[in-house]
């Protein structure tokens, strides 16, 4: 199967600014175990629920079924948490843009698990980014041009080993060929002087993290 619509999925991180994410009518909403609540504070219900559903109650799982959701459920013990399964079957379905909303909080070993999905080898010819409203995140490879707003907070990460020949546009520190290490610190904090800013590399991969001053200002990657 292959399809030009969009997944989103709903993870149980923190949601800084709920309302802020921009939905599309066509979009396949995914409730990945408790992020079913982000979508319930949102008015809205899945097509599918999948996880173990250690953060639900029975008669949780049991509304969503009525309701005409698909319920994919995993014994507890298992090799993947509960967003990894939810992306692998995404991709298995055939979505090639997949948003990941409130993917992000305060259990530092999830947040940088679900920051290192972003880099499956497998993702190469999908858009795919992490959003919670106010931070949104993707593994860049490629040129970009991105939406922004003055004053916005764009962070270049080296990921997985050097990034090189790194240039910039419409950022207030530019970056002009440069080498970008994992372990120093030369990328964070630039901010934005207009309305959009590009990055392009020549070799390696860029976190970007970009930071909204607005929230009611939704580019995308």
């Amino acid at each position: 199967m292959s399809t030009t619509e969009r997944a989103v999925l709903f993870a149980n991180g923190e949601a800084p600014n709920l309302t802020a994410l921009e939905l599309q009518a066509q979009d396949f909403l995914v409730a990945v175990d408790g992020g079913l609540h982000h979508l319930q504070d949102l008015g809205l219900s899945p097509q599918l629920l999948i996880g173990d559903m250690d953060s639900l109650t029975t008669q949780e799982v049991e509304a969503c079924k009525q309701a005409g959701a698909e319920v994919l459920r995993f014994p507890p013990a298992k090799n993947k948490t509960d967003l990894e399964l939810a992306l692998d079957e995404v991709l298995h379905r055939g979505y090639r843009e997949i948003v990941i909303a409130f993917a992000l909080g305060d259990r530092l070993d999830q947040t940088l698990g679900n920051l290192a999905l972003l880099s499956r080898p497998d993702l190469g010819d999908c858009s795919v980014r992490i959003d919670d409203g106010l931070t949104e995140v993707a593994l860049l490879r490629q040129t970009i041009t991105h939406a922004c707003q003055p004053g916005d907070t764009v962070s270049l990460l080296a990921w997985g080993g050097e990034a090189g020949g790194v240039v910039t546009h419409g950022l207030e520190y530019a970056l002009e060929g440069e080498t970008l290490l994992p372990w120093q610190t030369r990328g964070i904090s630039n901010r934005c002087t207009g309305e959009r800013f590009s990055v392009s590399l020549e070799q390696g991969a860029l976190l970007l993290i970009h930071t909204r001053q607005n929230q009611d200002n939704r580019g995308t990657v």
